[in-house]
Order: C-alpha cells, then structure tokens, then sequence
C-alpha cells in the first residue's frame, strides 16, 4: 500500500497502486491517487484485461477532450465500454451513444428537442412539484436511504412524464434499468457479468436478460402511441427522420432502453454524491445554506465531483502517437473522465471541494465532441430543484449509517445513503 494525501485538504486519495479494472475496487471509493498517479507518471497507460484484449487510459484532462472531438480517429462505432464485441453483438447492441456523425446526429435530433436548455426550463414547475411531493413522503421518516426515497424517485417520475409511461410500471421500469447498468452488482442483477455465463444474452444491452422484457414494453408502447402525433419522447421517437424514414423496431428497442437506464441512473447518482459532497464539507453546506444564488455553481461543483459515468470508451481508427506512446489502428482507447475532473493542470486544488468554483468546465456530460450528453439541462434542473427544496425544510441532516457504493468500474454511483433529518 502506498496511501496518498490529497495537498490541503487532509483527505485520503487511497493507494496509488490499485487495478482500475476491477469493479470491487470501486466499492471503497474512486482510486484517486491511482488515477493521480498516472496522470503526472503515465498519461496514456496500457492496462491488461483478464477477459479482454488490454486498453489504452487517457487520464488528463486535455487529452480526453482532445479525443472525445476527434471522432474520426477515436470513432464510438465499436463500443463505449471496455467489453470487446465482436460485429453481430456491436450491430444488435448499437444505440446513437455507439455512433459517430452523420449517423449520430440523424437519432439525436429526434429527440433532442425535447431537452434543449430552453424547453427544459419549461418542466421546472412539474419537476419543482414533483420534488415537493418527494420531499414532503420522505422527511416525516426522519431518518431514510436518501437514494431509495428521494434521488431514486424524482427522475424516475420525471422520466415516466418525459416517456408516457403509466406511473404504476415507473418502480419496473427502473429495475430494469438498474438491472442493465448495474450489471456487476449482485444487489441488483442476478446476471453479474463477471461472475456468471452472460454469453446467451450477448445481443441484448448490457448482456442483460432486462433486455428482453424492456424490448417487450417498448414495442406495447409503439402500438399504442405510433401516429398519435404526441409530443412525448416515444412519439418523437417514432416519428420520421430528417431523411423521412422511421426508425426500425431494433433502433427503437435500443433507444429506448438507453433512455430508461440514462434517464434515472445517472441522476440518480449525483443526487446522491452531490448531497454527500456537502455533508463532508459542512462549511461548503453553510455557504449555500446563507446564498442561495450558489445552488447553481454548488450543482456544478457536484457533477464535477461525482462524475458518475467515470469513462467511455473509444477505438483508434489509424495509428497514433500520444505522449511517446503508439496506439494503434484497433486498439481500445478509454477516455477516463472521473480522472480528467481531477486535473490539477487544469482544476485548481482539484480535491477541495468550493462551491465557488469559477470557471467550472467538467467532463461529467462528456464534454466536447458530438457526444455530450443529452439530457444534462435536465439533470442539472432535477438537481439543482431538489436541494432548493429540501434546504428549507430541514434544520439538520447528517449521515446515519454505512454508506453503501456501487460495484462497477464504469458507473460510479452511492446505491445506499442512509440520513437522519430534523425538520426545520
């Protein structure tokens, strides 16, 4: 072991050794100081995989950027996780997020309407609402799992507005969900992906059985709403292309299952690190408690933090040299943005948390590039809406119990965050 302090802040980075690829490492926390290490040591890292054929680690901040623009030689098109996929598991598993433009860009603005910054300012009374209800269920408990009870139900209702879903199917719908991201957690697949025989599911999303049922939903819900002329997602979803053709049952079965599974997890998560964020850092919590008008920065701060979808992978198109390292034409190339949002080249004091921080430029939606993520305006407004509300309604709240992580290596995500709250 050789254990690292973060310079100023007293706060433990962990060992500098530790394998990035192994989800259980994650149960502990980020390996900070591994990632630190390689940035200043080895930016551009080759890691041998025990079921797959090895990976290039890009770690600084500006060389992920770099990449994640350059599409043509960092292409999406064969697969965004560390998984290797031979062509009939990449073809039946694609959604836009393993695309590059144009192909990219003919599923985006499908639906991309429906989240631009403008029109979801337009949900912030429904969201606003729908917090108060969360809020109003949980903090008579007085002490609750903060992920089962609030940072779990306001984006899995929202996401049933934004889908059409009946709000009796929400709780299956993002157990599915849960399901396919999570699939290396045994507290919530059956199917762990590393420890048991996956290989039948292997052209389903994930290498999730979820798969199967959620194709099943998705197809009872295109009869029901195909030329309804809706302005839901699904009926966006269904209608032509810029090119006039609708999209298959495959690109539709697809895309749905993203949305259920992005459209909660990922929230869902930095609801949760976020809130933790401020309870560690008490002065930061009294800060935004006496200035409201920081609630904004703070949420930036959290995604930064957190940055809960840790890395996306690419594959080199040509060869490369990188920091005196040949990547070639073939080779996986992970852009790790848990590591880019600790830069200290490019984020002062990067292990301090400050709600204050101007400018604030994280990877967290996958910055740069075709691939930003879609529905970030929509995160950021759920976030920032939540701890405008639970803030007055609480004098107190503190951590009451063990804080339970998340088994992956690709999402990083507080799955149990127990609280005790004093009403204000």
């Amino acid at each position: 072991m050789s254990a690292t302090l973060a310079p100023g802040t007293g706060q433990l980075l962990g060992d500098r050794w530790l394998d990035i690829t192994d989800p259980d490492i994650y149960r502990s926390g980020v390996p900070h100081a591994t990632f630190q290490r390689l940035r200043d040591e080895d930016p551009v890292s080759w890691w041998e995989e025990r079921d797959g054929r090895g990976f290039w680690s890009l770690t600084r901040y500006d060389d992920i950027i770099a990449a994640n623009r350059d599409f043509a030689t960092f292409t999406a098109r064969q697969g965004i996780r560390l998984e290797d996929m031979d062509a009939e598991e990449t073809e039946a598993r694609r959604t836009m997020m393993e695309m590059d433009p144009p192909e990219h860009t003919r599923l985006r603005r499908l639906v991309q309407g429906g989240f631009t910054r403008r029109t979801v300012q337009s949900y912030e009374d429904a969201i606003r609402a729908l917090a108060q209800q969360v809020l109003d269920e949980a903090i008579p408990l007085g002490a609750f799992d903060y992920v089962t009870e609030v940072a779990r139900q306001l984006p899995m209702r929202m996401l049933g507005r934004l889908l059409g879903a009946p709000e009796e199917d929400l709780d299956w719908l993002v157990a599915r969900g849960d399901q396919m991201i999570a699939n290396t957690d045994p507290e919530f697949t059956e199917h762990v992906v590393d420890q048991t025989d996956t290989s039948r599911f292997r052209l389903l999303p994930f290498r999730s059985p979820a798969g199967i049922e959620l194709f099943e939903y998705a197809q009872r819900l295109a009869e029901a709403r195909r030329g309804s002329g809706g302005d839901d997602i699904i009926s966006k979803m269904l209608a032509p292309t810029i090119d006039g053709e609708p999209l298959t049952d495959q690109e539709f079965n697809n895309f749905f299952t993203l949305m259920v599974a992005a459209g909660n997890d990922t929230t869902r998560y930095s609801m949760a690190a976020g809130l933790l964020a401020l309870l560690d850092h008490p002065d930061q919590l009294e800060l935004v408690r006496a200035r409201p008008e920081l609630i904004e920065p703070a949420v930036e701060e959290m995604l930064r933090w957190s940055s809960v979808t840790m890395h996306f992978r690419r594959t080199a198109t040509t060869d490369v040299e990188l920091h005196g390292r040949h990547i070639r034409a073939g080779d996986k190339v992970v852009l790790w943005w848990i590591s880019g949002d600790f830069d200290e080249r490019h984020f002062p004091d990067p292990f301090r948390f400050d709600v204050t921080r101007t400018p604030n430029e994280h990877l967290a939606f996958g910055r740069g590039g075709p691939h930003r993520c879609i529905g970030e305006w929509l995160a950021r407004l759920e976030m920032r809406v939540v701890v405008e509300e639970l803030l007055p309604r609480v004098s107190d709240i503190r951590v009451a119990g063990p804080i339970q992580r998340l088994r992956s290596n690709f999402i990083s995500g507080i799955k149990h965050l127990p609280v005790e709250v004093t009403p204000a």
